[in-house]
């Protein structure tokens, strides 16, 4: 026969209580029990374990090393059960256990981060599993249901999905070079530009997209064109917008980048902005599928409309 395990959830908070409030007697009002059950649990549990696990010292009961050690991993069994009740009640009650984030590479993060924050001191049990994407990559992401919310995400959105989109603000993208580059005396000349656009090599965002048809990120398909037409350039091709701004900063080629997240570099030179015609400016969304009733992600995506992109 299997011997039962003496170190229950309650005898860890009786310890954890007695710890707390120095006394048998103080952790007896907190648990609403008698002094003598308290006692007697101890008591039980020192003679199962052979061993002693509180101590007097003066008026204080204090816990010899042993104990410590029992309550020290006790409360992370403690914490645990905790959190799973909390997380089976709100899952009972439509309140998800994780929601998965897609952002888009070019978003303002510490917007982002600051709600998320305060999400999450709201509803601590919830668990956010957030991952990057660029351009098309997010709405695939969301389509294949391996995120249920996109934050920052550019459009078009993509009609007869059932996707919920609502646009945030505009992406604040500018067309950058470094002052190192070759060219970077021609910033603000835009009929020189125009001339010498065809040979500046640009740095170009992969799409994060898999199955779908994708696009990149860079100059060719923001509207930089002065006559519209499409040149054939050279690219440098990066995974992500942190690769982009090192590229671009090293003088390899030219790129868009937000300008929230490179206006140091602007203020002390280390980049230009290019004066470019018929420059387009695109608005970015947040976005769920409609058939999502989560009530994690209702609360989320609350705050995230509300925040000041």
């Amino acid at each position: 026969m299997t011997r039962r395990n003496p170190i229950t959830i309650e005898v860890l908070e009786t310890l954890d209580a007695i710890d707390r409030r120095g006394s048998y007697a103080k952790a007896s009002e907190e648990l609403n029990k008698a002094t003598s059950a308290v006692s007697y649990a101890v008591q039980k549990l020192e003679e199962q374990l052979d061993i002693a696990l509180f101590q007097r010292q003066g008026r204080r009961s204090v816990l010899t090393p042993a104990g410590q050690l029992i309550l020290q991993e006790g409360r992370k069994i403690l914490l645990a059960t905790s959190r799973l009740a909390n997380t089976a009640k709100e899952v009972a009650t439509g309140w998800e256990p994780k929601i998965r984030v897609a952002i888009e590479s070019t978003l303002n993060s510490p917007v982002l981060f600051k709600v998320m924050a305060d999400f999450l001191q709201a509803h601590e049990s919830i668990e956010i599993d957030l991952s990057e994407s660029v351009l098309n990559g997010g709405w695939e992401a969301l389509d294949q249901d391996r995120v249920e919310l996109l934050v920052g995400v550019p459009g078009p959105v993509p009609l007869q999905k059932g996707f919920r989109a609502i646009p945030i603000g505009d992406s604040g993208l500018i067309p950058v070079i470094s002052a190192s580059h070759l060219h970077a005396s021609l910033a603000q000349d835009t009929e020189a530009l125009a001339a010498i656009l065809p040979k500046l090599r640009r740095i170009i965002t992969h799409d994060t997209s898999m199955f779908e048809v994708a696009s990149s990120e860079g100059l060719t398909n923001q509207g930089l064109g002065s006559t519209g037409h499409v040149f054939h350039v050279q690219n440098f091709y990066v995974q992500n917008i942190d690769q982009k701004l090192e590229a671009i900063l090293a003088g390899i080629g030219i790129g868009h980048m937000p300008r929230k997240r490179i206006q140091r570099y602007l203020d002390n030179g280390a980049l230009k902005e290019l004066k470019l015609a018929n420059i387009s400016h695109h608005d970015y969304f947040m976005a769920w599928k409609i058939s999502n009733k989560g009530k994690g992600l209702q609360a989320l995506t609350q705050r995230l409309a509300a925040a000041k992109w």
